[in-house]
């Protein structure tokens, strides 16, 4: 028979290994999942749908009540990614926003107040914690992760995004689903990311152009090489090898990502 004081002891163990912050757990984004695939198709957002889903509130809830710093790196980063999807949603929703996410004002829907539009608004409630959008993206996401692709699956709302996925994303198959965001992006959206050899011109989204250029390598050298990677061999391929290309930003179309705009496209 084990005695008390020895079986104390074990259980004390076991409960601080399954509260320890080195212990790997993981976030359940099913219910996320789901309403992804009820309400987004090709990329475009059903957001009256996400206005009537109750289901919506809570997963939020859900985010704001977890412990990020438990989960592995994978499943952390994906968690990250998702709370930014999923509160850029809310943004939308909060200001009946179907235009444009630019049309939201600086003093909106701020929990803690801050200027700044959408971006800059304290409503994100994720691990315990207040922050907006940027807090998110750059000091969290970008800081921690140095993953360029991240900006293939952060979605801000606009129809010059890349496509918000139909599924959430997991821990498990974060690798699968960030290389298929960045093919989807870089390669079948021709209007956004494409390579004219005849012209010698590399048209790229400000993505990779202007705003984060330094998240592919700072030069324009650098986003051909990286470009490369995504092409097989043949005349594209060499022209973003060779570096003799001009690099131009293809224009960002800020207009919401919902279906009804995306029809009219």
């Amino acid at each position: 028979m084990i005695a008390p004081r020895i079986l104390a002891l074990a259980l004390a163990a076991g409960l601080w290994a399954r509260l320890s912050p080195a212990q790997s757990a993981s976030f359940d984004h099913s219910a996320f999942d789901s309403l992804l695939r009820k309400h987004v198709a090709a990329g475009l957002v059903d957001y009256n749908g996400f206005k009537k889903a109750r289901e919506f509130p809570a997963y939020l809830d859900a985010l704001a009540g977890a412990d990020p710093a438990r989960l592995s790196p994978p499943e952390r980063l994906a968690y990250w990614i998702n709370t930014y999807n999923a509160y850029t949603i809310q943004a939308i929703l909060l200001h009946g926003e179907r235009e444009s996410i630019r049309n939201i004002s600086e003093s909106g829907f701020a929990v803690g107040g801050g200027g700044g539009g959408p971006w800059r608004q304290r409503v994100v409630k994720a691990g315990g914690q207040v922050y907006h959008l940027d807090n998110v993206e750059h000091d969290i996401i970008r800081k921690q992760f140095r993953e360029p692709r991240i900006h293939f699956a952060l979605v801000c709302a606009a129809l010059g995004c890349p496509p918000l996925r139909s599924e959430a994303y997991t821990g498990a198959r974060l690798e699968d689903q960030l290389a298929d965001q960045a093919r989807i992006f870089l390669r079948e959206s021709p209007a956004k990311n494409r390579v004219a050899v005849a012209e010698g011109i590399v048209y790229a989204s400000p993505i990779l152009v202007e705003w984060y250029r330094e998240d592919f390598g700072g030069t324009p050298e650098a986003v051909g090489k990286y470009l490369a990677g995504f092409y097989p061999e043949g005349p594209e391929r060499s022209l973003l090898l060779s570096g003799a290309f001009k690099l131009e930003a293809t224009d960002y179309d800020w207009t919401l990502n919902s279906r009804e705009k995306g029809r009219r496209k």
